[in-house]
């Protein structure tokens, strides 16, 4: 008996890159970096019960250049997936399928995070002074 050959699934080398596909992409990726850096808030935590001597050595971590490397990251990961999911909830109504609806909402979900993270940190060098 032959092998049949069996029709393959499109994939990323047969479609060309939308912003839709980059959303989806990146809703999914956020999330993992969201799981992630909630372990890192909860070791922050753990550090401030264990004592001054593990906070110190934890905000020194954080205050260090991949600490805020990490932060800004986190921050934005937070802001896109907030939008992103926002997005998600309009669509749960069933408004927002149109094409040019769904790449307009697409596109805001990505500028509305950059925006967001770029207030946050501005509030957060600035000493939370507006």
């Amino acid at each position: 008996m032959s092998s049949r050959e069996r029709p393959l699934s499109p994939h990323l080398q047969v479609y060309r890159w939308q912003v839709q596909m980059v959303t989806s992409i990146l809703h999914r990726a956020t999330g993992i970096v969201l799981a992630g850096g909630a372990l890192v808030l909860a070791g922050g935590l753990l550090a401030l019960m264990l004592g001054p001597a593990s906070w110190e050595c934890f905000t020194g971590h954080a205050g260090a250049w991949y600490g805020k490397l990490f932060l800004f990251g986190w921050t934005w990961a937070f802001a896109y997936h907030l939008c992103n999911g926002i997005r998600h909830i309009v669509q749960d109504f069933a408004h927002g399928y149109s094409i040019p609806v769904f790449v307009r909402n697409s596109w805001l979900s990505i500028v509305g995070s950059l925006v967001i993270t770029a207030i946050v940190w501005a509030l957060a060098l600035n000493g939370g002074a507006a």
